[in-house]
């Protein structure tokens, strides 16, 4: 043991050489003050709060973030231990090394009880309108006018369209947080072309590859975005995106929850024509049990279920925060999980069927899978992703669920439904084969699910699989490391604030 020592202690007196080198270079660092708002949704609420944590706890930052009160609502409802007076930082906020971060609730101008949801279309209407912009705004100043340190730069999901005329008005650096990968983004940046082309809005729309869209070499027209595959595109959906495409041109920086090496070619064109940062993946800073409270339904556990099963014996199914099925979808996945045979955890949110009331299930389902198969509303998908018994995700490709499951080396079954989810699916299939297709845009069947999900567990296809998700696993890791890219895009970023 003795041979040992003076290693150790050369080590040791490293580790504090290397302490006191960065208290005594941050204390000469600037501190800045970010105003962060996303956009009101789970999958950019949670890259939003990760990132609020590292900008506040290692690179000197105070946060001032905001959230809407029907958000914060349904994060109390949903957390029982939260209280309703209590911010979701409160626990990162205590002790000596506790962050900066400022939890803002208001209104978005519209009753609580108002269904975003069900009526989305209406909501749209306010938030096109200005009734939304009023409300922000008015916080925003009000943020502005009383915060000590001064605020200096807004950091604004890129959903919204009016946010370089908020950061004009309050003088603001305004960094544009778009929380998918960098191919959607330069897409709908190149709407234009897709128009010009006769790829998109036109009467005899074209289907042949687009390939002059600047650093993509070739994608189908079935790889676009939803918005981008529709006939109509004169809706207030399609209206809001388009003005926030022409709004993130007027951004100061573009932060993106992507890697460069990921996305090298892509990530370089935009660079040419914007100050583009890829700063991903953006994960929790601790383990799932320490994390900052976001879901916005309440989780059920089922890690005691998984606990007793065989690694890698399991496929997780979850569609992700948003999307909407049939309920005959729901009944074709139903039946064909029951004749995979394949274990499975199941995650039907509530309102996965719209404007249908609860028991979409098959009657006697869970009595048939007892054992081997458990359903539930809403969980924590890293806790789950993480666990050994996890061998599969049948996923729909929402950005946040390809990242974490190539961190945690989970092999992708791919079901787009909507918005980026196709465009995901094409990275995670055809570029980085970490995953396989599911459905292949036809009406599901619950023998050809079956089929596809025996072969897609089965130990010679998802070896393959595990092979090819090591290797982009490892590419996320090393963009972490201090001499990582997305750690020193961060850091370009911060030094472009002064």
């Amino acid at each position: 043991h003795i041979l040992y020592l003076p290693s150790l202690v050369i080590s040791a007196t490293k580790i504090l050489q290397k302490k006191k080198l960065w208290k005594k270079k941050n204390s000469n660092v600037k501190k800045h003050h970010a105003i962060i708002l996303p956009l009101p949704l789970q999958g950019h609420i949670n890259p939003a709060v990760n990132l609020s944590l590292k900008l506040a706890s290692s690179k000197n930052f105070t946060i001032t973030f905001l959230t809407f009160e029907f958000l914060h609502q349904d994060l109390t409802r949903a957390h029982p231990y939260i209280d309703t007076h209590i911010d979701i930082f409160s626990q990162e906020k205590q002790g000596p090394n506790g962050v900066d971060i400022r939890y803002r609730v208001f209104s978005d101008g519209l009753p609580l009880k108002f269904d975003r949801t069900g009526k989305l279309d209406e909501y749209l209407e306010w938030y096109m309108s200005g009734g939304m912009f009023d409300q922000v705004e008015k916080e925003i100043e009000e943020v502005v006018l009383k915060s000590n340190p001064k605020v200096d730069v807004l950091i604004i999901d890129t959903f919204y369209p009016w946010a370089s005329k908020i950061a004009k008005k309050f003088g603001l650096r305004l960094a544009s947080f778009w929380t998918e990968p960098a191919l959607v983004f330069n897409l709908y940046h190149h709407v234009h072309l897709l128009k010009l082309h006769g790829h998109l809005d036109c009467s005899d729309t074209r289907k042949d590859p687009i390939d002059y869209i600047p650093g993509v070499q070739s994608i189908k027209q079935h790889d676009l975005m939803s918005y981008l595959q529709d006939k109509d595109v004169s809706t207030n959906m399609h209206k809001l995106i388009f003005q926030a495409y022409q709004d993130v041109r007027k951004a100061d920086y573009v932060l993106c929850n992507t890697v460069q090496e990921l996305e090298s070619d892509t990530i370089s064109a935009l660079q040419a024509l914007m100050p583009f940062y890829a700063i991903g993946p953006i994960f929790p800073p601790v383990s799932p049990d320490k994390a900052v409270p976001t879901s916005l339904w309440t989780e059920s556990s089922c890690l005691e279920w998984l606990g007793s099963m065989p690694n890698g014996s399991i496929l997780y199914v979850s569609f992700g925060s948003l999307a909407n099925f049939s309920k005959d979808d729901v009944t074709e996945i139903a039946y064909g999980l029951i004749e995979s045979n394949v274990d499975f955890v199941w995650v039907l949110r509530p309102r996965t069927v719209l404007h249908e009331a609860d028991h979409l299930l098959p009657v006697g389902f869970e009595e048939v899978v007892r054992g081997r198969g458990i359903v539930v509303p809403w969980t924590n998908q890293i806790a789950v992703l993480s666990h050994p018994a996890i061998g599969g995700f049948l996923t729909h490709c929402g950005w946040n669920s390809v990242l974490e499951s190539v961190w945690y080396k989970i092999p992708m079954l791919c079901f787009p439904i909507f918005t980026d989810q196709f465009t995901n699916r094409k990275l995670v299939v055809d570029d980085w084969k970490v995953g396989i297709n599911f459905g292949n845009g036809q009406p599901l069947k619950r023998m050809e699910i079956a089929s596809q999900i025996k072969r897609f567990m089965s130990k010679e296809n998802g070896d393959e699989l595990r092979e090819n998700i090591d290797v982009v696993r490892k590419i996320l890791g090393n963009a972490l490391e201090d001499e990582g890219s997305s750690s020193k895009n961060i850091d370009l970023f911060i030094e472009q604030l002064i």
